[in-house]
């Protein structure tokens, strides 16, 4: 059911790549693809993920979870719904984080906490927050959608597109602008680095392995490293699987209390 067929990511390889001689492509296409391949691979899809969260003295804490996911429009890089399901530590089992993700106004996100009995509204000036304690932010689950920022192709390697993205409401986000090296045959963004406002790199996302799976180029192992907290998060994604025939009403709020077990196991 699964040909697997593994890229590994090796760190130094982005600095002796060569640039290429190929004609420029259209940018805002490569940019579309990409989160298309991060984000939309099949018209659902599901995964089990192991979170470790290591802080700057190399202290780590776990967590686990199953993430469900759901394309709500025909078209790539459209509506979604994300369905995130906590099942480790025993402290934090049944926590759900639910995701609306739109494209002519902000995602509806929400969090339950049953410790708590709580329901609670992330409004969209939260979504660049640390997801559940990790380096993840919220937004980081769901993906940044490609129109909200303007975007640049700096380099074409051989192997990479090195792309510039500088957002569009400024005021909204913490970052002056991140740069994106987007594998030329996948159109996995294997690597991402955002800027401050004084154009030093504070945090870094890296794809470390990547599978084929059902077809489609998948991460099944990333990392989020924050150089001003220290520390960061590794997921290892198992269990993946695409075009389950997801029902669209197991992504509603009535389901944060009542999670749909059938769907999750």
């Amino acid at each position: 059911m699964r040909g697997f067929a593994r890229i590994l990511i090796a760190a130094g390889l982005l600095a002796v790549l060569s640039p290429a001689s190929a004609q420029t492509p259209d940018v805002q296409a490569i940019v579309d693809r990409a989160s298309a391949t991060a984000y939309y691979q099949g018209e659902d899809g599901k995964a089990r993920v192991e979170m470790a969260i290591t802080d700057a003295q190399g202290r780590e804490r776990t967590r686990r979870f199953t993430i469900l996911r759901k394309d709500i429009d025909d078209e790539d890089n459209g509506e979604q719904r994300f369905y995130v399901h906590f099942s480790r530590p025993a402290d934090i089992n049944g926590t759900v984080f639910l995701v609306w993700k739109q494209v002519a106004r902000d995602d509806d996100r929400w969090l339950y906490l049953p410790a708590l009995d709580l329901v609670k509204r992330i409004a969209a000036s939260d979504e660049r927050t640390s997801f559940v304690g990790s380096h993840f932010f919220y937004e980081d689950v769901s993906g940044r959608g490609p129109r909200e920022d303007d975007h640049a192709l700096v380099e074409t390697t051989d192997t990479y597109y090195v792309v510039d993205s500088t957002p569009k409401d400024p005021q909204a986000v913490e970052f002056s602008r991140y740069r994106n090296y987007i594998h030329k045959e996948s159109f996995i963004p294997v690597k991402t680095e955002y800027f401050d406002q004084g154009g030093e790199v504070y945090r870094t996302y890296q794809a470390l392995e990547v599978e084929t799976i059902e077809g489609y180029p998948t991460v099944v192992k990333s990392a989020m490293a924050d150089q001003r907290i220290g520390g960061s998060t590794v997921l290892d994604y198992s269990a993946v699987d695409y075009d389950l025939g997801l029902p669209e009403d197991i992504f509603a709020e009535r389901y944060l209390r009542s999670p749909p077990r059938q769907y999750l196991r």
